[in-house]
């Protein structure tokens, strides 16, 4: 479960421009509601034993509290993204001060302009990496991810009508898939299944928007019974081994973000300093 252990979070508050402009927007948003969630949230982690560090909101980004878009994390080395929004693409700047200046990370760009890459995009089994090839994240952009990580296999997933990969599938523990039940979710996780390296079990809950939760140091965090009591029954029945952290997020959902969208998960080496 090592691959799941984690010391640090990065996480970005929500601008009043979140409420009007942030792309996708596909209902009215309550953003007191949207900022109470976030905190729970950012709460959470704390509570599953992370250090949170907590971007201020920035009104130019009204996407920048969806932070995983920006940066992929991976084996103490973090790769900053091209984000497939035009609107997004400045985002990473903030974020790279923060990876090398806060948390002294080793940094990697990514030198083909062609490239596009979103965070979401890519889902770490622990074991290998599958990239989302969607409207937000090209083929140069995979081989640019498989160029960072050399370590370990990385496959490219061809995504027809969702925002992400991690729009319908996401990682429920050391080697179980948590997928959605639309047949687009389940067509990927066939492909998936073909082409890995690695052998996984599923766990298929009812709401695509349900399957992406986030696995961290023995805990899940997954979307709350009051949102979708059917999907939290499924967690409830076959995952009561791990802590559940329940959690609303209908206000992020608005724009299409989801669970996994408003964090960057670090793992952090605390090296001693020898003392002369």
């Amino acid at each position: 479960m090592s691959s799941f252990r984690y010391t640090h979070a990065i996480v970005c508050r929500i601008p009043e421009s979140y409420k009007t402009n942030a792309v996708g927007i596909s209902a009215p948003v309550d953003l007191a509601m949207a900022r109470k969630q976030h905190e729970t949230y950012v709460a959470t982690l704390r509570e599953i034993g992370l250090d949170v560090i907590e971007l201020p909101a920035d009104e130019n980004h009204p996407d920048c509290v969806f932070v995983e878009d920006v940066a992929v994390v991976c084996n103490g080395s973090a790769l900053l993204t091209r984000p497939g929004h035009h609107s997004r693409k400045k985002e990473v700047e903030y974020m790279r001060s923060i990876l090398q200046n806060e948390l002294e990370l080793p940094l990697i760009e990514i030198s083909d302009e062609r490239a596009t890459l979103d965070g979401g995009d890519v889902l770490f089994t622990g074991k290998e990496f599958f990239v989302g090839l969607s409207g937000r994240t090209n083929q140069a952009g995979a081989c640019a991810l498989a160029s960072a990580f050399p370590e370990f296999p990385c496959t490219p997933i061809k995504i027809e009508n969702s925002l992400h990969l991690k729009s319908l599938l996401t990682m429920a523990g050391p080697d179980v898939i948590c997928v959605g039940s639309s047949s687009e979710a389940k067509d990927i996780l066939k492909r998936i299944e073909r082409e890995a390296t690695f052998r996984y079990q599923t766990l298929t809950v009812p709401d695509n928007i349900a399957a992406n939760v986030v696995f961290a140091n023995g805990y899940l965090l997954h979307r709350s019974a009051d949102e979708y009591p059917d999907s939290a029954k499924v967690f409830e029945e076959k995952l009561s081994h791990w802590t559940l952290k329940p959690l609303c997020s209908s206000e992020m959902e608005k724009a299409n973000g989801a669970l996994t969208c408003q964090s960057i998960l670090i793992r952090k080496t605390r090296h001693l300093k020898n003392i002369m």
